[in-house]
Order: structure tokens, then sequence, then C-alpha cells
């Protein structure tokens, strides 16, 4: 049988939920379909908000062959052989066939120019679905192509309507006497993802399919349904944007916002040594100089974590946040090597000064190698001023200590030892 989801399938845009801001009276997307004339396009947004539905209304509404690929159990064979398929079809002026190619991010290179000529010529209109950002996962030629089309996750409204009429309209579950009392959890549990959100909807029903009314409680679902109640993709979208809020939120100096996006990331199951890793990233590249014990908490904590695992090892990483989210911030010491390495790469192998170089021999000794050196323990504070930089970038300040912190404290020592040579 079916999945409700599936049984359920909008085939008009009438009755499809959500997306308003595309397919919604006078919207772009709605208007291109009415006229007849559509572009190649790509939709991008997560799991179950419609892209796939979408794309087969559209093939319905303007009357199209309708080809279908999966980019997981797809090569280009199968590419090749459809777009052969649909050029058969190019024939008395009738519009050309749509493909619709569905995760099509997991497509290679090679695969993915494939597809260009038949999109260039207009053999195919291609519409791609996709819950990467196609901007790094699908090919600039291609791209360039097509139209994005962002999709967003279902609102409640959407979602609650979704749900009302699979209760109405499914020729199973009309049979029985549904009412949905309480809904948060079934929302909760969905993430915005309408598949998501009937399929439960559908568990929880078949489960108490003897009742002779099935009364939904937020309490029922959660009996029903022994799954993370938390939407989080480790190797999606999803994984992308919560550690990214994490880490800006660190350097934000916001220790709430910190600890909630780390608790979304536990409860949603990521590895806590790639989260670990971040924040040993974030203490060197956001908080640096301006609190030295930055990295050094963070290398205890990623030691603490390793040995003691989950789900203790939650509290050193919470302390850890919460510390670097309310440590002074200096973004110097990250700023110095890219600027110096920006430096190498522009000037290449410059020549060490002859003062600088090693000599091991004494024919070393005798070219001038190490000659007249200071050694800076031989003079007052242990400072002697040199040149130490090659002579074609000497001068070239690339640390520029903030004053935040302790940081302060070494712009203060800079100022007294390098102002005249560097200009702090």
């Amino acid at each position: 049988m079916q999945p409700l989801a599936e049984r359920i399938r909008p085939h008009t845009l009438d009755h499809y939920y959500g997306q308003q801001h595309l397919v919604g009276p006078g919207a772009v997307l709605r208007r291109s379909i009415e006229s007849g004339k559509i572009p190649s396009m790509i939709f991008w947004g997560p799991p179950g908000v419609g892209k796939t539905t979408l794309a087969s209304i559209i093939s319905k509404t303007m009357d199209r062959p309708f080809f279908a690929l999966s980019a997981i159990n797809s090569g280009v064979k199968d590419v090749r052989e459809t777009i052969a398929k649909a050029e058969k079809q190019l024939f008395f002026d009738r519009p050309n066939p749509i493909l619709f190619i569905d995760e099509i991010h997991r497509f290679s290179k090679s695969q993915q120019d494939s597809l260009l000529g038949a999109v260039e010529k207009g053999i195919i209109t291609l519409i791609g679905a996709t819950t990467e950002n196609p901007s790094f996962e699908v090919i600039s030629a291609l791209l360039s192509r097509c139209q994005v089309y962002v999709l967003e996750h279902l609102s409640s409204e959407d979602l609650l309507q979704a749900m009302s009429y699979a209760i109405k309209e499914d020729h199973i579950l009309k049979q029985q006497d549904i009412t949905l009392q309480e809904t948060k959890a079934l929302m909760k549990f969905s993430g915005g993802d309408v598949r998501r959100l009937l399929n439960a909807l559908e568990l929880v029903v078949n489960q108490h399919s003897d009742a002779d009314k099935v009364v939904i409680t937020n309490e029922l679902v959660k009996e029903s349904i022994q799954s993370n109640m938390v939407l989080y993709d480790k190797t999606g979208e999803q994984h992308y944007d919560i550690i990214s809020a994490f880490i800006k939120s660190i350097r934000g100096s916001d220790p709430n916002a910190a600890v909630y996006y780390l608790a979304r990331m536990i409860e949603g199951g990521e590895d806590p040594k790639f989260i670990c890793r971040r924040m040993l990233i974030s203490a060197a590249e956001d908080i640096g100089l301006a609190n030295p014990n930055a990295l050094l908490l963070a290398t205890s904590c990623f030691s603490a974590v390793e040995r003691i695992g989950l789900p203790e090892g939650r509290i050193p990483m919470s302390q850890l946040a919460i510390y670097l989210a309310t440590s002074p911030k200096s973004n110097a010491a990250y700023m110095a090597i890219n600027q110096a390495m920006a430096e190498v790469r522009e000037s290449g192998n410059l020549s060490i000064p002859l003062h600088l170089r090693n000599a091991p021999t004494k024919l070393m000794k005798d070219i001038g190698y190490g000659k007249d050196y200071k050694y800076a323990h031989n003079y007052k504070g242990g400072f002697v001023a040199d040149d130490y930089l090659p002579d074609e970038i000497k001068g070239t300040a690339f640390y520029q200590p903030s004053d935040h912190g302790s940081e302060g404290k070494i712009a203060d020592q800079m100022k007294l030892l390098w102002k005249e040579k560097y200009g702090y």
C-alpha cells in the first residue's frame, strides 16, 4: 500500500501547500507556468517541502512529457538515454519534455556535463531538486542556464491544512473518526517536512486502527513515534547552518545562543569531536591572544570529551562554549598568518638576510652566513632592534594587535619595542 504522503500528493497548484512566494496568485513561478513558458530551473530546499510534487504539477499543468531520474541510482548512460527519448518527442512544434532529476547535487561533474547540450539546445527543460546549496553542488555552466527557486519549510498553517485535507480526503483515513485535538508533537516531529508529518500521522492512526475514535494528542504521538524528535541532518544543510550559527554566536559573545546551538547539535546526534574541533578553531581564530587560555581550555575540553564521551561530555562542552563566548575577542593572529601567507604567494621565496642564516660550515661563515647577528640575550632587557624580514618587505607589519583583553599588553609592548620599525 502506498504511504499517505504519496496517496494524497496534489496534482494542481490549488491543492499544493506552501511556497506561496513562488506559486501563490501573481507569484513569479505561477506566472511562468500560466504563460506556458518556463525556464530550466533548480528547486533548492530542505526535504519534504514539495520539490518533486511541484515538478510533477508543472508537467501536468503544461501538458508536457515528463521524465524523472534520481541521481542516487542514475548515471551518464541513463541521462543520455532519457535525453534521446525526449528528442524523439520533439515534433510539430510540441513543447519540449521536462526532465526532473531528484537530488541533482549527487551527480558528478561529468554527469552534470552530460545535461548541458540538451538544456542549451532546448531538447529538454530541466528541473533539478536539491537539498544542498546549488552554488557549491551544481557546476557553474549548468547553473548559469537555470533559474534557482528557493523552497522554504512549510509553516504550521500549511502543515495543519495538509493534515486536515488528508483526514478528509484520503480514502483510507476518512473511514475512521479522527480528531486533531493537539498538533504540537506532530509539528515538532515534522520539522517543516510535510512527508514526515503525514507519515507520522498515518503511523499514529494505524497503531490505533481498532479504536472507534482516534483523538490525536501530543502524548499519543510521543508514545507512538519512538524516534528522535529533533530535525538535524548530519550530512546536509542543517549540519552546516547550525555549526555556523554556533560559531557566530561565540564570535558575537552571546553565551545563551552558543549553548542553544550546542544543545541542538548534541540532541541531533552530531559527533562531539566535530563540535570540539570547531571550538578549538574558534579559540585560536576569534579569541586568540586576547585570552591565550582559551586555546588551552579548548584543548583540555577536546581531551576530556574523547575520554568520557556523551552524555557527560556535554558538561565540559557547555563550559567551553560559555567561556569562549564570554572571552574578549581578537582575530589579529588569524589575520596575521593570512596576510603573511598572501605575501609569500605574492613575493615568492625572498632571500633570507645573511645575518639570520644558519652557518654550520667554515665556507658558509666565510661568505657571510650569520655575520653580524646580534644575540638578543646579550642586550639590556633581552632585546635588540634588528632587521629580521627580507629586505624587500622590510617594515611590513603583518600582526596588528588589538587592545582587547590580554592582547592589550602585547600592543603596548609592540609600541615600546617596534614603533619605529613597524609603525605601531
